[in-house]
């Protein structure tokens, strides 16, 4: 069966969220996330309108933020989704600030924040500021899942990684981090950054932890990448950072007071 990727249009927020909200609820992972953002739940009507009219008002808004649709190609349905942040430029640390929950508040926000800030942070260690894809979601309807359509979505942000020559960064579950890695995607070393939520947090019974993984730019490593040079690449991105905060510190310096006068 034959699918296309292509950017989601406004009609199409609806669709690209029956599939997210689907694949989400079957998975035992993306179960466990829905019930921590989501605590009343996600099926009902008002739920899905409120969720839609808040997508519109922020595809408005956001300058980042890319929605692709995975479409069966013989009759047009949405099977699949992935919202992707593509980071064309340096970032402050202003403009890196985690958002807030403002959904949610007292237990129920403090539990979720547990959750986001662990995967923020570690997120901010490995990329930083620096210019990169973030995965932000990624979604196939379990009725088309095994059959092409994940695989399809993913080849098309690694196309766009390797057109703009830009790293790609995702937080995978352990059901999908084959798929991942068939594209090229590596986890992370441990030793870089890790992010494991504490079952009491989860309400499961053991720890869970969560693929970190990046794809980097074809043209930086080939055809072939292994953790170590996953590594070694993190540690270039450390010193570029480096660099560019000094050349940053060294310009504030080179400013010249200005005197007023009344």
């Amino acid at each position: 069966m034959p699918y296309l990727v292509l950017p989601a249009l406004i009609p199409d927020i609806r669709p690209c969220y029956d599939t997210y909200f689907s694949a989400f609820t079957t998975d035992p992972s993306g179960a466990l996330l829905l019930n921590i953002l989501f605590p009343s739940g996600v099926t009902s009507e008002e739920f899905r309108e409120a969720h839609t009219s808040g997508t519109l008002q922020w595809w408005h808004t956001s300058e980042t933020q890319h929605t692709y649709k995975c479409v069966d190609a013989e009759n047009g349905e949405v099977v699949g989704m992935a919202l992707c942040d593509v980071f064309v430029r340096w970032r402050t640390e202003e403009e890196r600030k985690i958002p807030e929950i403002g959904w949610l508040a007292g237990e129920q926000r403090r539990r979720a924040e547990q959750v986001l800030d662990g995967l923020w942070g570690a997120r901010e260690r490995i990329m930083g500021g620096r210019p990169y894809v973030y995965i932000h979601a990624f979604a196939v309807d379990p009725k088309h899942q095994g059959k092409g359509a994940g695989s399809a979505l993913v080849q098309a942000i690694v196309d766009l990684g390797n057109t703009i020559g830009l790293p790609i960064y995702l937080e995978a579950t352990p059901t999908s981090e084959n798929v991942y890695f068939k594209k090229g995607f590596r986890r992370v070393p441990a030793e870089i950054a890790q992010v494991v939520h504490e079952a009491a947090v989860l309400g499961t019974n053991a720890d869970v932890e969560v693929p970190l993984m990046v794809k980097l730019p074809q043209g930086v490593y080939g055809a072939k990448v292994d953790g170590k040079k996953v590594g070694e690449v993190w540690t270039e991105w450390q010193e570029e950072k480096k660099q560019l905060q000094q050349q940053q510190q060294q310009q504030a310096q080179q400013q010249p007071d200005v005197e007023v006068r009344l």
